[in-house]
Parts: structure tokens; C-alpha cells; sequence
């Protein structure tokens, strides 16, 4: 077919795509699952596609992705994604079924994540809010997930796209990473590589849209926006202070001044206690304008380990006596928060430049 000879042509991808081959389900197949992609069984969509819910011969439950268009960089998506996610195999991370390579159209088939998305539920008003001891628990495995990707698979990956509504939760609150066509894999001297700029308006690293140089930092830098949205229930993307701040200036700004309760979710405040500041702080460290200064994925996974064990053992010191954290236990909660106002603004001018020149693409 013509997927198949397109995923043989890219050659830096031709050891990918055996594995691709050894995951192929009949187009016959997906249209018995959803009954000829009935529209009762769609689940969504947005400008790349739809997504369908389908139950394979084998009774599996799946969610069928299909593009809308056929441009290169959709194929090129397509098959990155496939090529990423055949070698994956974490419990965090939606895990791909197989894919179909027999239309115009690239359909790409998960396993079914029953309950939405991290974004229905910190937003939609039906799904009701979800309580810290979630929140909290969703952020450590998202964590474990992003730092799986970064260091734990023979070639790492940088996820390039970290939000709520590429978080996936399962019926028992599971978080599930997913959308993995804009990830790029990490070049082996690990300096970096320079791209054409992706991303979403709001979770997009500084530096990396002003210098198209991506490193893992740069999912660095969207986690700790994401946290800031667990610790907030505001986007990025919509928030604006009575100055015109951004949400990450104004979190930024706050979190120096000590005065967080301002801008935090009153849920939160009512039912995190100290675990608040302790994530409040590791956020501000996500977010620092300068990759150097933000901690690696690991760092952040091992802090949040620390913070879910302190509390299950209900022991406040247990992140300060555990020598694995130190890098992060370093710089929060006491350096951050006594930084001064112009400090914390003069750091984050860039970031609120960022922000304000990205309703303008260039």
C-alpha cells in the first residue's frame, strides 16, 4: 500500500518500521469494529482528526485515530507516532494497539481510556473537580511517564506537546500520556536539535520558541505549566491578572511573594495542606525561564515520589532526608519564595513577551 511504501521510504525510520508491520490491522477490520465509522461511535475530534470507539474481532476495546488531511506533515506524524509508541510499554502512557496502511487515510488504533481527559475533568463543571489526593497522584504518574520517555527507553523521546488534554484518565483516575505525533527523538550527544517550533500557546517553552533549540527541558518547562493549572484550575491559555499578567508570571510572582492563596484553586487550599507549597515550589522550578536552572524529569519524578511518600507516611521530613532529591530540595520551598518581586519579574518579562507575541504568529 501506500502508507506501507511511505513508511519504508523514510529511512531513518526503517528498523521502526518492522515493528509498524508486525502491529497491522485490516481495514476491514476497523470497519466492522465501528460499524463502518458510524458517527454514534465517535468520540471526538479536532483539526487532525476524529476519533472513533471500536471492539476489535479479539473483543478489545479500542479508540480509533483517523487524519483528516494527507499532507507530508501529517504523514510524518503518523508515522513518528507509530514508530514511538510500538516501542513503549509503560503504564502511563496510552499504549498503541496496532495501525491500518491501506487507505489515504492513516488510522492509528489505542486501547480505550474510558473517563476522558485530565482537561474535562479540572474544567468541564459536570465531571465535577477532582480532589488533591488525585491531583496530586495524576502529577506523579504523568511525572513517571515523562521521565520514562526521557531516560528509560534506548532512544529517548521528547513528548513536545505536555497538557491536560493529551492526559488521558482511565475509570479508576489512571493518568494516561498520549498524542505522541509531534514528539521528536533525542539526538544522541543530547545538546539538543533545532526544529520547526510545535507546540500549544500557553504550555510552550520560552527559549525554545525563540531559538527552535528542543531539549528535554522544554517538557520540563510544560509539566511545570501543568502543574500550575492542577495547582490553579485556570489555563494558560485564557488567564489574565488585573495587570495583564500571564498565568506563569503571576504564579511565578505570587509564589516569590508568599502569596499563592491568591491565585490557588480554594479546594486546594482547603484540602493539600503543606503538600501545596512543596508542589507550588517544584512548579516554579519547571517553569524557570532558563532551561539550565529547571531539573531533569527524573528530578522532578523523585521529588514527587518523596512528596506521595511523606504523605502516605505522614513524615513532613522525608524529602529533606532523602539524599536522592537534593537537587530539588535545594532551591524550594525557601530560596523561591524569598526572591524579590522585581527579581521574579524581571525573570519572567520574556516569558509575558512570549506570551503576548504568540496571539500574533509570525
Amino acid at each position: 500500500s501506500r502508507w506501507l511504501r511511505q513508511v519504508h521510504g523514510h529511512n531513518r525510520r526503517r528498523h521502526r518500521a518492522d515493528i509498524a508491520e508486525r502491529m497491522l490491522i485490516s481495514l476491514g477490520e476497523l470497519e466492522k469494529a465501528t460499524n463502518n465509522f458510524d458517527q454514534a461511535r465517535r468520540l471526538g475530534g479536532g483539526g487532525h482528526g476524529t476519533v472513533y470507539k471500536g471492539i476489535l474481532s479479539d473483543l478489545h476495546v479500542v479508540a480509533i485515530k483517523k487524519s483528516n488531511i494527507v499532507v507530508k506533515r501529517e504523514i510524518d506524524e503518523f508515522i513518528n507516532e507509530v514508530a514511538i509508541l510500538s516501542q513503549i510499554n509503560h503504564r502511563n502512557i496510552v499504549k498503541l494497539h496496532g495501525c491500518c496502511l491501506e487507505t489515504e487515510v492513516p488510522l492509528l488504533t489505542y486501547e480505550f481510556i474510558s473517563n476522558g481527559t485530565l482537561n474535562d475533568h479540572l474544567h468541564n463543571e459536570e465531571q465535577g473537580s477532582l480532589p488533591w489526593k488525585d491531583r496530586l497522584r495524576i502529577t506523579g504518574e504523568i511525572g513517571k511517564a515523562i521521565a520514562y520517555l526521557h531516560s528509560a527507553i534506548s532512544v529517548p523521546v521528547i513528548h513536545r506537546d505536555i497538557k491536560p488534554s493529551n492526559i488521558l484518565l482511565d475509570n479508576g483516575l489512571t493518568a494516561k500520556v498520549s498524542d505522541f505525533g509531534a514528539s521528536r527523538y533525542i539526538p544522541v550527544d543530547k545538546t539538543g536539535t533545532t526544529t520547526a517550533v510545535q507546540g500549544t500557546i500557553g504550555y510552550l517553552d520560552p527559549m525554545y520558541y525563540y531559538t527552535g533549540r528542543l531539549t528535554e527541558s522544554s517538557d520540563v518547562y510544560s509539566f511545570g505549566v501543568l502543574l500550575v493549572e492542577l495547582l490553579t484550575r485556570r489555563k494558560p491559555s485564557l488567564y489574565r491578572s488585573s495587570e495583564g499578567d500571564g498565568l506563569v508570571m503571576q504564579f511565578v510572582t505570587l509564589h516569590a511573594e508568599g502569596n499563592l492563596t491568591e491565585i490557588l484553586d480554594p479546594q486546594v487550599v482547603e484540602e493539600g495542606g503543606s503538600e501545596v507549597k512543596e508542589v507550588a515550589s517544584l512548579a516554579a522550578l519547571c517553569v524557570k525561564l532558563k532551561a539550565e536552572d529547571r531539573p531533569t524529569m527524573r528530578q522532578v519524578e523523585m521529588a514527587l515520589e518523596a512528596l506521595q511518600a511523606s504523605k502516605e507516611r505522614a513524615r513532613g521530613d522525608y524529602i529533606e532526608g532523602t539524599s536522592q532529591t537534593k537537587y530539588v530540595a535545594m532551591d524550594y520551598p525557601s530560596t523561591i519564595q524569598r526572591a524579590k518581586r522585581s527579581e521574579a519579574t524581571r525573570c519572567y518579562s520574556l516569558e509575558e513577551e512570549f506570551l503576548l507575541s504568540a496571539r500574533h504568529p509570525r
